[in-house]
C-alpha cells in the first residue's frame, strides 16, 4: 500500500486511509508510476495533493476544474492557478474579469490564487490530480475522478453551508450528490473562452453570472464570513 502523503491536513488522514486502501488507487498510482519513467507528468509529485492541506471544515467554497495544466512550469496543484511569472492562461483571465465586474476586485498581473486556498479557505480541486505532459484528460479516468468525487462526498459529510462553484457540465456532474439542505451549489458555463458566454439550459454564462457576489450572499446569510476575493 501507498504511504499517505504527510502534507495533508490532519482531518483528511480519514478520507485518505479509506481511499488509499482500495484497489482502484494502488492501480492507479501504479500506472503514474510507471509513466514516469517515460513520460513527463504534471504536477511535481510533491503538489499533487496540494489542495488537500487545509482543514475540511473550515473549506467555505469548492472550485472545481478538471485537468492540470498540461504545460511546463504551469500546474501547481490547484485548479485554474499558476505559479507567479506563467502566463495567466485563458480561463483565468475571464475569472479575473467577472471578479473585476461583479466584485470591483481589479485583475493581478498574476495567476497564482495561493491566497485563496491559504488565507479565504476556498478548495482549489482538479477532478484528476495528475495529467500527461500535453495529453489533456489523460489521467482522469484511470481512477482520480472516482478519488476526487469521494472527497467531494467527504466534504458534503463533514461541512455545512459551503458552497460549490460549478463551472461547466463536468463540473454540474461532479456535484450532482451534493446535499442541497446542507450546501449550495452555484451553476454557470465554463469560464473558458469557449464556454464564458454559453448560455446553457441549467445554468447562465459564467461571464455576467455575478457568481462571486452570489458566493458571499450564502455564506452571510449562514453567518459564516465573506470571501475576500483579492488576489494579492
Amino acid at each position: 500500500m501507498y504511504s499517505i502523503p504527510s502534507s495533508i491536513h490532519p482531518s483528511w488522514q480519514p478520507f485518505f486511509e479509506s481511499q488509499f486502501e482500495q484497489q482502484y488507487m494502488t492501480q492507479l498510482l501504479d500506472f503514474i508510476s510507471q509513466q514516469q519513467s517515460d513520460v513527463t507528468i504534471y504536477p511535481p509529485q510533491a503538489l499533487w495533493f496540494k489542495a488537500f492541506e487545509q482543514s475540511v471544515a473550515d473549506i467555505k467554497l469548492t472550485i472545481i476544474g478538471q485537468d492540470p495544466y498540461i504545460n511546463e512550469g504551469q500546474a501547481m496543484g490547484l485548479s485554474f492557478s499558476v505559479p507567479r511569472g506563467e502566463k495567466i492562461p485563458p480561463s483565468l483571465r475571464n475569472i479575473y474579469k467577472e471578479l473585476h465586474t461583479d466584485i470591483g476586485i481589479t485583475p493581478p498581473l498574476h495567476g497564482d490564487l495561493s491566497r485563496w486556498a491559504e488565507q479565504e479557505a476556498i478548495f482549489l480541486l482538479n477532478a484528476s490530480l495528475t495529467v500527461e505532459a500535453g495529453n489533456a484528460g489523460s489521467h482522469l479516468k484511470k481512477g482520480w475522478h472516482r478519488f476526487t468525487l469521494a472527497a467531494i462526498d467527504y466534504i458534503n459529510q463533514n461541512n455545512r453551508h459551503s458552497v460549490f462553484l460549478a463551472w461547466g457540465a463536468f463540473a454540474h456532474k461532479c456535484c450532482a450528490k451534493v446535499n442541497l439542505s446542507h450546501h449550495h451549489v452555484i451553476k454557470t458555463s465554463h469560464p473558458s473562452p469557449l464556454g464564458a458566454y454559453k448560455v446553457m439550459k441549467v445554468a447562465p454564462a459564467f461571464l455576467g453570472s455575478n457568481c462571486f457576489s452570489k458566493v458571499n450572499e450564502y455564506l452571510v446569510k449562514h453567518n459564516q464570513q465573506p470571501i475576500n476575493w483579492s488576489i494579492d
